[in-house]
């Protein structure tokens, strides 16, 4: 009788996600000693809902004084120190500008998350011109050591490509290594992608956008930021689920645009998260141009949407002073 041969069998082990309970997916490239600050981060400017409530202030550069001063424009705009009351007491996710805003009035704000915005230029030179092309104006390293200095929340970073450009490949380059670095902090990297350039023939197009949301994903960014697309013979927010498929596991997030009705807003925001599946959103003039108090309300009637998955009429009521 053959003598029976007990075969030890090999121990596999299968790769999973990084996730906390939550169900945060933490990337590859965040070391192991840095996961916990990376999720820490997350749900900082998330408030644990997976969904980014940005509020931009990094436009003061990018639009110069022309969404800040003016007609329809509250004079509470006219200084920076307008965003910064709004951010610090108003319900948001995380407040972007550049370092040099935040270096001036953050010691005044400490409780506000900031995302360092890391590159920005004027509006002064035209595509028919000259190819948009965007420098980091900082790096990661020095973001980490002001925010080692200054004891500010700095959770976030976030970066321009103008895709098409000729400049293309510079941007994206840098980018890659500002992913990479605020990874390797663990930091979360929110890259802004807007196709632009004499090549560019519409910007808006959403087979274009969601080519921008692959390179996002590419890239390794943890959210991008994107022009909501302009469709003429479709149901824009069914045409906007190929960029958010496009994107794989970097969440979406749209640019709020130029001025809007408040309720047309509040409606056209919870259709892009509900019905594309948008990942949150960005908005700068049509909050801050408000004045103090109806901003306030204007940035938790969008929290009530992005956050805690309000209707669009329960955050109009919000945005009336009602709940």
């Amino acid at each position: 009788m053959a003598k029976k041969v007990n075969r030890i069998k090999p121990i596999v082990k299968r790769a999973r996600p990084q996730t906390d309970e939550v169900n945060i997916l933490v990337p590859a490239d965040v070391p192991v000693s840095k996961r916990k600050t990376y999720v820490e981060n997350y749900n900082l400017i998330t408030k644990g809902s997976g969904r980014l409530m940005l509020f931009a202030g990094d436009q003061r550069v990018e639009h110069l004084n022309d969404d800040f001063y003016g007609k329809d424009i509250s004079p509470d705009d006219a200084t920076p120190e307008h965003l910064f009351h709004i951010a610090s007491q108003a319900r948001i996710g995380c407040f972007a500008a550049q370092l040099g805003l935040v270096s001036r009035f953050g010691p005044a704000f400490p409780q506000l998350p900031y995302l360092i915005k890391l590159n920005s230029k004027s509006n002064l030179v035209k595509s028919n011109q000259i190819d948009p092309f965007s420098y980091a104006w900082y790096d990661i390293e020095q973001v980490v050591t002001f925010a080692k200095q200054s004891g500010l929340k700095i959770p976030a970073v976030g970066y321009t490509i103008y895709l098409g450009s000729e400049y293309e490949p510079q941007m994206l380059r840098e980018a890659a290594q500002i992913v990479f670095k605020a990874h390797q902090n663990g930091m979360i990297a929110v890259i802004w992608i807007y196709p632009r350039g004499k090549s560019v023939v519409n910007e808006k197009d959403p087979h274009l956008i969601a080519g921008a949301c692959d390179v996002g994903c590419a890239l390794g960014a943890d959210f991008v930021k994107v022009n909501f697309p302009v469709v003429l013979m479709a149901d824009p927010y069914l045409a906007f689920k190929e960029s958010i498929m496009a994107a794989g596991r970097t969440k979406v997030i749209c640019a709020g645009g130029g001025n809007a009705d408040v309720e047309t807003f509040l409606d056209a925001l919870h259709k892009q998260i509900f019905i594309s599946g948008a990942g949150g959103n960005a908005t700068g003039r049509n909050i801050h141009q408000k004045p103090l108090a109806e901003a306030i309300r204007f940035c938790n009637a969008i929290a009530a949407i992005t956050i805690d998955g309000k209707s669009a009429a329960e955050a109009y009521q919000i945005y009336l002073g009602r709940m």
